[in-house]
């Protein structure tokens, strides 16, 4: 296992959080038509380690820098662009300044805490879209994202 990996695991078990094998993870890129890069795998491990959530470029460099992961931002803002693209991620436009990153890219809604730039699901059974607007001509809904915003009560 490459230094770079080894430091990823390392600090994913420190934070109590049990990563996926690395040959899952490698299939994964895989079978989503990327090539595993120690950088994907690495970055990967950080994300897909520890269970669904959402993430930003921001936290995820961080994380990687924690980790000793030796990655620029540019990096990580490419490779998540790479696993949206690729299906492994849904991204979010919750909040004009910043992109989520969701970990689990099944259609579902979230709820947003303003102030706290938290984002949790919504349980898929608690929303129900009715009536959406007919699409233009020579287009189809992608989907639909349910955004519920938080603050806490005063």
């Amino acid at each position: 296992m490459d230094q770079t990996v080894t430091n990823a695991a390392q600090s994913g078990a420190m934070a109590g959080r049990r990563g996926c094998p690395l040959s899952e993870l490698r299939d994964k890129l895989r079978r989503s038509g990327l090539r595993p890069t120690r950088q994907r795998v690495s970055l990967g491990w950080l994300l897909f380690g520890g269970g669904d959530r959402h993430i930003t470029a921001e936290m995820l460099f961080e994380e990687a820098m924690r980790a000793r992961v030796p990655v620029s931002l540019a990096t990580v803002y490419n490779t998540l662009h790479q696993f949206t693209e690729a299906g492994l991620l849904r991204q979010l436009a919750v909040d004009g300044s910043k992109a989520y990153f969701d970990t689990n890219p099944s259609d579902h809604h979230h709820f947003f805490v303003e102030g706290e730039e938290e984002l949790m699901d919504v349980p898929a059974t608690d929303v129900t879209v009715l009536d959406v607007p007919e699409p233009p001509e020579g287009y189809e809904v992608a989907r639909v994202d349910v955004v519920v915003r938080l603050r806490r009560k005063r």
